[in-house]
C-alpha cells in the first residue's frame, strides 16, 4: 500500500492512503502527540471530514491492538505445524521490574525454555531482539514455546 507523507509546518505530519474501497484516508500526527483521522471528499480532494481524534495514549493502544495480534497470529500459524509449540503475547506493564532494563535480565529462555522472538513497540517490530534491548512500558513481547513456558515468561515479566 502506498502511503504519502506530507509535512504540515507548525502542525506535524499527515499520512494519506487510499483504502480498498477507494476512500482517501488521512492521519494527522500532531506535534503535541495527538492524532486526527480524516476522510477526504470524493468530489473535493481538499475537503476533509473529521472521523475521530485520538490522544497519544489512545493512538498507542490502537497501534498495539492492530499490530501485535497480527504478528502473533502469523507466529501462531507457524506453530500449528509443530505439536506442543505455541505463540503468545505478553504486555510489559508500567511498574514491571523489567521496565528500562535489558531483555537479557529476564533470563526468560533459561528459566522457561520459551523464546522472545520479537518486541512490538508502537508501530515498530523488533524481530529477534538482542539481549541488550531495553524493555519499555507498553512493549508487547512475542513469545514462542510451550504453554507452560509462555505462562512462565508472563510471570517473570509481571512479578520478576
Amino acid at each position: 500500500m502506498d502511503v504519502k507523507e506530507v509535512l504540515l509546518p507548525g502542525v506535524g505530519l499527515r499520512y494519506e492512503f487510499t483504502s480498498h474501497r477507494g476512500d482517501r484516508i488521512g492521519i494527522i500526527a500532531r506535534r503535541g502527540g495527538d492524532f486526527d483521522v480524516v476522510l477526504y471528499g470524493r468530489e473535493d480532494p481538499d475537503e476533509a471530514q473529521p472521523v475521530f481524534h485520538l490522544t497519544d495514549e489512545e493512538a498507542e493502544t490502537v497501534a498495539q491492538i492492530l499490530g501485535a495480534p497480527r504478528i502473533a497470529e502469523r507466529f501462531t500459524e507457524l506453530t500449528r505445524e509443530v505439536p506442543g509449540l505455541e505463540a503468545g503475547q505478553i504486555h510489559v506493564r508500567p511498574g514491571s521490574l523489567f521496565v528500562d532494563r535489558p531483555l537479557g535480565d529476564t533470563r526468560a529462555r533459561t528459566r522457561t525454555g520459551a523464546s522472545i522472538v520479537a518486541i512490538v513497540r508502537d508501530e515498530d517490530v523488533l524481530a529477534s531482539p538482542d539481549p541488550t534491548e531495553t524493555l519499555r512500558a507498553g512493549d508487547v513481547l512475542i513469545v514462542i514455546g510451550t504453554e507452560d513456558g509462555i505462562a512462565g515468561v508472563e510471570q517473570i515479566v509481571k512479578n520478576g
